[in-house]
């Protein structure tokens, strides 16, 4: 008969972290923040996470990916723990991060406007050796 509890037969912080391919910092992390919760220790005081932690993770990464911040994925996440569908709230967080990239490739866009007015500026074959310590070439002085 096996004596071993389910604490103690649990993930490791190292072997939950290497099957979600982050670092067992970002485990711990996770869990003072409230994202993971807490997991039962071991006699010798490990974590020892279940199986359900693996698809909370992937559920972190994939809101990350998104571009979700962690107080965002862990609104979504109370409300997914609560059994009910977070649909209609993610939704509102999901829309909410799209007006946020779009601003964000707007600005990109007229960044790269200008980088392209800056290409079109510059002179071709009759462009000077910049003075040292300066981005912008000198005028040629007159004679």
């Amino acid at each position: 008969m096996d004596s071993t509890t389910p604490a103690q037969q649990g993930l490791s912080v190292a072997a939950l972290a290497r099957m979600t391919g982050t670092t067992a910092d970002t485990i711990r992390y996770y869990e003072r923040l409230g994202l993971l919760p807490k997991a039962p220790r071991n006699g010798a005081g490990y974590r020892r996470y279940g199986t359900d932690a693996i698809d909370r993770m992937k559920f972190i990464q994939g809101t990350q990916r998104l571009g979700l911040r962690l107080s965002d994925i862990a609104d979504l996440l109370s409300i997914r723990d609560t059994g009910a569908c977070p649909c209609g709230d993610a939704a509102v967080v999901l829309r909410k991060r799209m007006d946020e990239v779009h601003t964000e490739v707007e600005r990109l866009s007229a960044l790269y406007g200008e980088l392209a007015k800056m290409v079109e500026q510059l002179p071709s074959q009759q462009c000077p050796d910049p003075a040292p310590g300066v981005w912008k070439p000198q005028p040629a002085e007159s004679a």
